[in-house]
C-alpha cells in the first residue's frame, strides 16, 4: 500500500456524501468510496452512533468491487454530534481465500467478506472482529497495520476537521457542504450543456485471462438542456465465469472519470459534480454483475471502462481524447517456501503498459491510463520475498505508430530463489491484440506472457518449479493521427 499507492481518502458529511477527495489515490477507489458512504450512513445513522465508533465493510457490492479493498469510515463528533466522516479505502495485500487472481468461479472462494460493521465501539476495538480478520489472512501483519493506518488517519482527519472549526467558528460543516457541492454540480451541468446533444456509441474488445474475449459497448446520451449524461452499457458481455466480473460501483467510477477527464479536469470531484451522470449497466452483464459473481480481478475489465466512452465522446470533443491504452495493469502474485522452509505469499505487484498517444504529445511510456497505481520498486519486492528480477525495461517499439506515438509497454524478467515448487497468479489482458490507435493511429504491440519462453494465459494458478523463469512484456498504447509519410 505504501509503494502502490493503491488507495482513495475522501471527507463525507453527515449524509455520507463525499465533499472531498484527497489528491492522491486511484479513480476506482475513489469514486466507489463516494458510492459507499451513502450505505454507512443508510445502515448507521449519524445520531446511532458515538464518539470513537469507527466503521468498515468489503462487500464487494457496496464499496469497491473485491475483498480487498477494505473501507473505514471514521465518524466526526463536535459537541456530542456527529458533523461528518473521514472516509478511506485501500488495497490490502491478503484477505484470505483464492488470492490474488481470477481463478474463482464464486465470490466465496476469494476471501473474507466483512459486512457492514462496527470495527470500534466508543474508542474500544471489537475483539471479535479483529480476530476473525487476524485468523483470515494470511499475511495479518500487514493487514492489520494497514487497518490501523486506516483508523489513525481517520483519527487525524477528525482533529484537524474540528480544528477548522474552531479555526472559522463553524459548529459542524453542513452550510459548506451544500455550498460546496451545489457550485460543482452547476459546473458541472455548465460543461455539459456546451455539448451538442445526441447519443453516440462506442466499443472495445479485448481478451482476458483463460482465452475470454470481452466486449464493452457504450451509449452515451448528451442531454444539454438539462446539462445531464447518461452512459449505458447495454449490449456488453455477460457476466464471465471467471472473477473479472465488475460491479456497478466500479464501472461508474471509471466511466465518471472518463467524462471528467474530458469536460473539465480542474473541477472538484464529488458528490455534486458526479450527480449530473448517470451510468446504467443491465444486471448480469459483465459490468453489473449478480451475486455470487467471483470479482477478484474485476480490474482487468474495470479499468477498460474509459475506453469506449473515450471512443463515443470522440464523436462530441475529439480534440481531448486520446488513443486507446494498455487497460489494465498486470497484476502478479506469488506463493510458495523459501529455502529455509518458511512459506511466503506475496502482496500483489503490478506492472503497466503504454499509455495512448494524445492529439497533441505522445503516450507515457510504461504508465497506465486509467488507474493511479505505482508500481513497487523491484528492489522492495526482492527485500520483501525470494524473487530475482533478471530485467525491467522499456519494450521499444511497442507504442503505436502516428503523428503522435503512443507509449511503450514494458519488458520484466524474473526467477524465484527456491529449491520448492511455488505458484504463480498472473492476471494480464490483451495478448491478442493491442489497443487500437486514433484518428489514422497505428494499434499499440498486443502484450506477450512468457513462462520458459512458451506463451500462457492462465485464470487459475500456476504451478512452477525452480528455475522456471517468467517474462512479461506489457501492451503499447494506440498512435493518434496519421503517422508522418503514412
Amino acid at each position: 500500500m505504501r509503494e502502490a499507492g493503491d488507495l482513495a481518502t475522501a471527507l463525507f458529511d453527515r449524509r455520507g456524501r463525499m465533499v472531498a477527495q484527497a489528491v492522491t489515490g486511484t479513480p476506482g477507489h475513489i469514486n466507489s468510496l463516494a458510492a459507499a458512504g451513502r450505505h454507512f450512513v443508510e445502515r448507521f445513522p449519524p445520531d446511532s452512533l458515538a464518539p470513537g465508533d469507527v466503521l468498515v465493510t468489503n462487500d464487494p457490492w457496496l464499496s469497491a468491487g473485491h475483498f480487498f479493498d477494505i473501507t473505514v469510515m471514521t465518524p466526526v463528533f463536535r459537541g456530542g454530534r456527529c458533523i461528518a466522516f473521514f472516509g478511506s479505502t485501500i488495497h490490502h495485500t491478503d484477505i484470505g481465500g483464492y488470492g490474488v487472481g481470477a481463478g474463482a468461479r464464486d465470490v466465496h472462494e476469494e476471501g473474507l467478506w466483512i459486512p457492514l460493521a462496527r470495527l470500534y465501539e466508543a474508542g474500544a476495538p471489537n475483539a471479535l472482529l479483529h480476530d476473525i480478520i487476524r485468523r483470515n489472512v494470511r499475511t495479518p501483519e500487514h493487514v492489520m497495520g494497514d487497518l490501523a493506518a486506516q483508523v489513525a488517519s481517520g483519527r487525524v482527519g477528525a482533529e484537524r476537521l474540528r480544528a477548522l472549526c474552531d479555526r472559522h467558528g463553524l459548529a459542524d460543516i453542513e452550510a459548506l457542504s451544500e455550498q460546496i457541492l451545489r457550485r460543482s454540480e452547476r459546473a458541472t451541468r455548465e460543461s455539459i450543456r456546451r455539448l451538442r446533444a445526441g447519443t453516440f456509441h462506442g466499443e472495445s474488445v479485448f481478451d482476458v485471462p483463460g482465452g475470454h474475449r470481452v466486449t464493452l459497448r457504450v451509449a452515451v446520451t448528451v442531454d444539454p438542456e438539462a446539462g445531464a449524461m447518461t452512459i449505458d452499457f447495454a449490449g456488453s458481455s455477460p457476466q464471465a465465469p471467471i472473477g473479472v466480473n465488475v460491479v456497478l460501483n466500479y464501472t461508474a467510477a471509471y466511466a465518471n472519470f472518463a467524462v471528467r477527464a474530458c469536460l473539465d479536469p480542474d473541477l472538484p470531484n464529488n458528490h455534486g459534480s458526479i450527480l449530473p451522470v448517470t451510468v446504467t449497466a443491465p444486471e448480469g452483464c459483465i459490468l453489473n454483475c449478480r451475486y455470487p459473481a467471483p470479482v477478484a480481478a474485476r480490474h482487468v475489465v474495470g479499468m477498460y471502462v474509459p475506453m469506449p466512452v473515450l471512443k463515443a465522446l470522440h464523436q462530441v470533443m475529439p480534440e481531448r481524447v486520446l488513443a486507446e491504452s494498455a487497460g489494465a495493469v498486470w497484476t502478479i502474485q506469488v506463493q510458495g517456501r523459501d529455502a529455509q522452509g518458511r512459506d511466503f505469499t506475496s502482496a500483489m505487484f503490478n506492472y503497466s503498459g503504454g499509455m495512448g498517444a494524445r492529439r497533441d504529445k505522445p503516450g507515457l511510456h510504461a504508465t497506465c491510463y486509467p488507474t493511479g497505481i505505482a508500481a513497487v520498486p523491484v528492489e522492495v519486492v526482492e527485500a520483501s520475498m525470494p524473487i530475482v528480477f533478471a530485467r525491467k525495461e522499456l519494450r521499444r517499439g511497442s507504442g503505436g505508430a502516428g503523428r503522435m506515438p503512443g507509449g511503450d509497454g514494458q519488458r520484466v524478467v524474473f526467477s524465484m530463489r527456491t529449491p520448492h515448487p511455488w505458484l504463480l497468479n498472473a492476471v494480464t489482458s490483451r495478448t491478442d491484440a493491442g489497443p487500437e490507435g486514433l484518428e489514422g493511429g497505428a494499434p499499440g504491440a498486443p502484450g506477450r506472457f512468457l513462462v520458459n519462453g512458451a506463451a500462457a494465459s492462465e485464470a487459475r494458478k500456476m504451478l512452477m518449479r525452480p528455475g522456471d523463469e517468467v517474462v512479461m512484456e506489457t501492451p503499447g498504447g494506440g498512435g493518434y493521427g496519421t503517422p508522418p509519410g503514412g
